[in-house]
């Protein structure tokens, strides 16, 4: 689930050329590319990939015009919904213990415990992946949960970190600099080139996060 529909689902979408074999869809932010990106999926059109971004959906692999034509088709039937509904659902055991932790409870105008029971409350979404291989930014945080950056960025943000940014919530897959608000760790191994099932990234774009206490 991405949330109660709202600004990022209203309104017109563009198609544009992106080389000759990809068409690139402008949307209004990352829950309405999250549910076009689940729901072009869904209807196995003649394309390579399906790529959402923060408001962008990128399809490639397109090979003829014919494809060209059913995405351009497909795009313009789409009604946003809020929802991305093909992903599974993945479970993160978390310690909440995040430097972080605290302020963020402030900010939420609650106690470090409460903060911890109304984030393990939430149902996310991968919505698409940036920044390092298995970093998923994760959608679904409510509006009055939002929280900014750190005014000055963390030169070593360690692996398995538990993080808050803006709108956004993510795991950092790997030990890097970074500004957002660490509450907690997991053990989770974010990205394994190797691994087959689900693949080299755990949440990958409409895949269902929960993060629990452990």
């Amino acid at each position: 689930m991405l949330g109660d529909p709202g600004s990022d689902l209203v309104g017109a979408r563009r198609v544009l050329p992106y080389g000759p074999h990809a068409l690139l869809v402008e949307v209004g932010g990352a829950g309405a590319a999250a549910a076009l990106a689940s729901w072009l999926r869904a209807l196995r059109l003649p394309v390579a990939d399906v790529v959402p971004a923060a408001a962008t959906v990128l399809v490639d692999g397109l090979a003829d015009a014919a494809a060209h034509a059913a995405v351009r088709d497909a795009v313009a039937r789409w009604r946003p919904t809020g929802r991305a509904t093909d992903g599974r659902l993945v479970v993160l055991e978390v310690d909440y213990d995040g430097e972080d932790l605290a302020d963020v409870a402030a900010l939420w105008g609650c106690s470090v415990q409460e903060a911890v029971a109304r984030y393990s409350a939430l149902e996310l979404t991968a919505a698409f992946c940036g920044f390092a291989p298995g970093f998923s930014y994760l959608v679904g945080l409510p509006a009055e949960l939002e929280v900014p950056r750190l005014a000055t960025p963390r030169t070593r943000v360690p692996a398995g970190s538990v993080a808050l940014a803006d709108r956004w919530c993510g795991v950092y897959p790997t030990a890097s600099p970074g500004g957002w608000r660490l509450i907690g760790r997991t053990d989770a191994v974010l990205w394994d080139p190797d691994r087959l099932d689900p693949g080299p990234a755990l949440l990958a774009p409409g895949t269902r996060v929960r993060f629990v206490a452990r």
